[in-house]
């Protein structure tokens, strides 16, 4: 009989327990937004993301989307957000985001505007901060994320060509372009340098016949005559050499040979 009441006592000691935590969990959470304008919310979104709090802005700024939704605020909202992804460097975020508004809004007056953000998100994806402290340009990195910046820049200016983005884009889609050059020039050079010299043709040639005007080419050329001449191909050779003096009739590398790479060619942004 004791026994049985202590077991009964040990039982409704759990089951008060039980029942103060559940009243404990079941605490409503105070949204300190509630009562804040769709204006207030974009304010403090905006503060936040200034000050580097982008985690407090994004939820700020999906609050305000919910809220003012189907208005020209929610989609500001849409962009802000990808752009506070952009600002924490959260690339696949901001991408993600920006898929989204596009798909929602295909015809809104700010789509020039998430075009340049999407190739402004791809392009500073490509370089990399660690790249940059490695002292390794975007020519030796992977070309995925420079080829998707071109093309939001291209669209952005076939589309919207007297948008107030459109001559910053252009310059962008001038330096992927180099970027993309010296790229095949870099795999060019890095198969000369082991013997691969069939190899080391076909990547310069492909620099030469995909790209126009940019820098790398010269190079390019370079790399074909030491490679013709290291196959015994002298006709090719002599051909490559006198296409090389007729376009960079100054050129450094006939006289000295390849650079010593000792700082990027590349320009920050």
């Amino acid at each position: 009989m004791k026994l049985s009441l202590r077991l009964s006592a040990v039982a409704l000691g759990a089951l008060t327990v039980a029942l103060t935590l559940s009243g404990c969990g079941s605490t409503p959470v105070v949204d300190e937004t509630a009562g804040w304008s769709p204006n207030k919310l974009y304010t403090e979104a905006t503060e936040e993301r200034n000050a580097g709090n982008f985690e407090r802005s994004a939820t700020l700024l999906e609050k305000l989307e919910g809220r003012a939704a189907g208005t020209p605020l929610a989609q500001q909202a849409q962009l802000d957000k990808a752009y506070t992804h952009y600002k924490a460097s959260e690339p696949a975020q901001a991408l993600a985001a920006l898929d989204r508004f596009q798909r929602l809004h295909p015809a809104s007056p700010a789509m020039d505007y998430a075009l340049y953000l999407r190739g402004l998100v791809n392009f500073n994806d490509n370089l990399g901060l660690f790249g940059a402290l490695a002292r390794q340009d975007l020519s030796e990195r992977d070309q995925k994320a420079a080829k998707e910046s071109f093309e939001a820049f291209r669209e952005l200016i076939t589309r919207f060509p007297e948008s107030k983005y459109a001559p910053d884009a252009s310059a962008r889609m001038t330096y992927i372009v180099n970027s993309l050059a010296q790229y095949e020039v870099h795999v060019a050079r890095y198969y000369f340098s082991r013997g691969a010299y069939l190899a080391a043709i076909n990547r310069a040639q492909s620099a030469l016949s995909e790209y126009k005007d940019a820098p790398a080419l010269e190079e390019a050329l370079f790399i074909l005559v030491r490679s013709y001449d290291a196959l015994g191909m002298t006709q090719l050779r002599d051909d490559a050499q006198r296409v090389m003096k007729a376009s960079y009739p100054n050129s450094e590398y006939l006289a000295q040979g390849f650079k010593k790479k000792d700082e990027p060619w590349w320009k920050v942004w």
